[in-house]
């Protein structure tokens, strides 16, 4: 659950980009800090290795503005995709109130979303959570490629609860915000519902 400090009147969210190493976490958070004002965001921190992948995590803020006289934030981060980050990534899911799962369209990482699908779902049960308990949303990304699986075939591998899902080309920013603007109505929705 959003964390709520009544005293300076603020809301914090928490959420996670998840998904396969060079699936696309990273970009999209690149794009919405280089697209988005400099008051309604945060400075984007990045912690990566000297090939460009993402070592810890990536961590951005961005302001809501105001929802009912309280001050409304997301704190963005995204999850290393490599394996033997688990402990890394595990710690992120801690307190989550939303996830985007990042799948990479490339047919060739087919087995590699379905595993960090797993993954993330066995790591939110070390938190006593399962998908059913947390807004969260789909994006295949990388639609550009000549070698992107069908959306119908990403569909039944990695959606099974019928969530929200988005195509996206996060390097040119296509569907970026679309899956954000997704993703942050059903944290607010589940805020205001209490659950």
């Amino acid at each position: 659950m959003a964390l709520v400090n009544y005293g300076t009147k603020e809301i914090n969210f928490k959420l996670v980009y998840y998904g396969t190493g060079l699936g696309g976490k990273t970009t999209n958070l690149k794009i919405i800090h280089s697209q988005l004002a400099p008051q309604s965001r945060g400075e984007l921190v990045s912690l990566a290795t000297e090939t460009e992948r993402t070592l810890f995590f990536d961590f951005m803020p961005l302001d809501l503005g105001s929802i009912n006289g309280f001050k409304a934030r997301i704190s963005m981060y995204t999850v290393p995709g490599q394996e033997e980050y688990n402990k890394s990534r595990k710690l992120i899911l801690r307190d989550v109130d939303g996830i985007v799962f990042v799948a990479d369209s490339n047919v060739t990482r087919s087995e590699e979303n379905q595993a960090s699908l797993r993954n993330m779902m066995d790591n939110l049960r070390e938190y006593r959570l399962t998908l059913e308990d947390i807004p969260w949303v789909l994006q295949y990304n990388k639609r550009d490629l000549t070698t992107a699986m069908d959306v119908e075939r990403m569909e039944a591998e990695l959606n099974h609860t019928k969530v929200p899902a988005f195509e996206a080309v996060a390097m040119e920013g296509k569907g970026v915000f679309s899956t954000l603007k997704s993703i942050t109505k059903l944290m607010l929705n589940r805020a205001r519902s209490g659950d």
